[in-house]
C-alpha cells in the first residue's frame, strides 16, 4: 500500500513514517521544511534500514501536488502539513488560514482528481475550546478559542463535507491531546525551531542548559497541586494510532473524528518531577501569573479510539520523560548538533 505523508519530516510525521516503513508500507514524504529538518528523514532511513521517496514542496502548490500524485499514485494520505503555534496564529491569522485551510483544500482536490480516497488528518484537541465537561469526548461542542484551533476545525468540516459528497471516500480526523516523547533510539525527536511553546521540550532545554529556568504559569488551579493538568500522549503511541487509522480507512467509508490521548491528566509539577527522575537533573523553575486562556484541566475520553481502531496508549509519563531526555541529551541542539 502506498501512503503519501504531508509534513512527514516534522516531529509527529517522522515518527509515523518510521512506523509505516516498519510495517512494510511504501511511503512518499512531502515537506517544505518550514518547521522541520531534512536530517530527521535521513535518520528515519537509518533506523528503518530502507529508503523512501521525498519531495520538497508545499501543499498549497497545486501543480506540484498533481505531479506528486501522478508519479506516486498514493492509496492513502496522512496529512500533517500545517502551521501549529497558537500565539503566532493570533498575530498572523491570514497566514494560518492560507497554509492550513487552503493547503488542505488543494490536497483534497488532488486526491479526488487522482482517485485517492483515504485520508487521515492531523487535527487537535484545540477544536474543543473551553471544557463544558470532562473528559472531552468527540460529542463535546467545538468552540476553539484561537485561529490555529479554528483552522483545524474548518479543515475537519471541509473533509467531512468532502467525504459526504464522495461515497467512495474515507476520512479519519485524529484529535491529538499533548504529544511528547521520542523514539527510543534517541535519533529522532521534537526539535522546536524557536523557544518551545510546549512544556516538555521547554523542560528538556532547561535540563541541557539551553534555557535558564521554567516558568510555571499559576499554582492555584483546582487540581491536585494547583498547577494545570493535561493529557500527555507518547509520540510513539500517536504514530501507532495513525497506522490503526490507515487500516480503519481501508475498510470503512465516511468520516470519523477520534480523540488520541491517554484518558488521564498529569499536572505541571508531576511532569516536572517525572522529568527530574528520568534525567537526574534538578530543573530550575519559578511560579508566575496564569496565562490568559489556560484552563485548569484537560483530558480525553478515549473509548472511541479503542472501539473503532482497536488502539489504546501503551506508554506512561515516565516513558515519555525518559525518551525525551535520551533524545535531548544526545542532541542538545536538536538536528543542528
Amino acid at each position: 500500500m502506498r501512503v503519501l505523508v504531508t509534513g512527514g519530516a516534522g516531529y509527529i510525521g517522522s515518527h509515523t513514517v518510521l512506523k509505516l516503513l516498519g510495517q512494510g508500507y511504501e511511503v512518499l514524504v512531502l515537506d517544505n521544511y518550514a518547521n522541520s529538518s531534512p536530517q530527521a528523514l535521513a535518520r528515519v532511513k537509518i533506523l528503518a534500514q530502507r529508503g523512501f521517496d521525498i519531495r520538497e514542496g508545499d501543499v498549497c502548490d497545486a501543480a506540484f501536488l498533481n505531479d506528486v500524485f501522478a508519479d506516486f499514485r498514493p492509496d492513502a494520505v496522512i496529512h500533517f502539513a500545517g502551521l501549529k503555534a497558537v500565539g503566532e496564529s493570533n498575530q498572523e491569522p491570514l497566514h494560518y488560514y492560507k497554509k492550513n485551510v487552503s493547503g488542505s483544500i488543494t490536497l483534497l482536490e488532488c486526491m479526488q482528481a487522482h482517485d485517492c480516497r483515504q485520508i487521515v488528518f492531523s487535527s487537535s484537541a484545540t477544536v474543543y475550546g473551553e471544557a463544558e465537561y470532562l473528559p472531552y469526548d468527540e460529542a463535546h461542542p467545538l468552540q476553539p478559542t484561537n485561529p490555529y484551533g479554528r483552522t483545524k476545525l474548518f479543515v475537519e468540516e471541509i473533509i467531512r463535507d468532502w467525504a459526504k459528497s464522495w461515497p467512495a471516500a474515507s476520512a479519519v480526523l485524529l484529535r491529538y491531546f499533548n504529544p511528547v516523547g521520542a523514539d527510543p533510539s534517541g535519533l529522532i525527536g521534537e526539535d522546536p525551531r524557536a523557544i518551545p511553546n510546549n512544556l516538555v521540550p521547554y523542560i528538556a532545554q532547561v535540563a541541557v542548559g539551553r534555557l535558564d529556568h521554567l516558568n510555571v504559569f499559576g499554582d492555584d488551579y483546582d487540581t491536585r497541586d494547583g498547577t494545570g493538568e493535561r493529557d500527555y500522549i507518547h509520540v510513539e503511541d500517536l504514530a501507532d494510532a495513525h497506522l490503526a487509522a490507515v487500516r480503519y480507512a481501508q475498510d470503512h467509508k465516511g468520516c470519523e473524528a477520534i480523540n488520541i490521548g491517554t484518558g488521564h491528566g498529569t499536572t505541571v509539577l508531576e511532569l516536572l518531577a517525572a522529568f527530574e527522575e528520568a534525567s537526574g537533573k534538578k530543573i530550575a523553575h519559578q511560579t508566575v501569573a496564569k496565562r490568559e486562556g489556560d484552563v485548569a484541566r484537560s483530558f480525553a475520553s478515549v473509548s472511541k479510539a479503542y472501539d473503532l481502531l482497536g488502539w489504546r496508549a501503551e506508554r506512561d509519563v515516565a516513558d515519555m520523560c525518559r525518551s525525551t531526555w535520551n533524545w535531548q541529551s544526545n542532541n542538545p541542539f536538536g538536528y543542528d548538533g
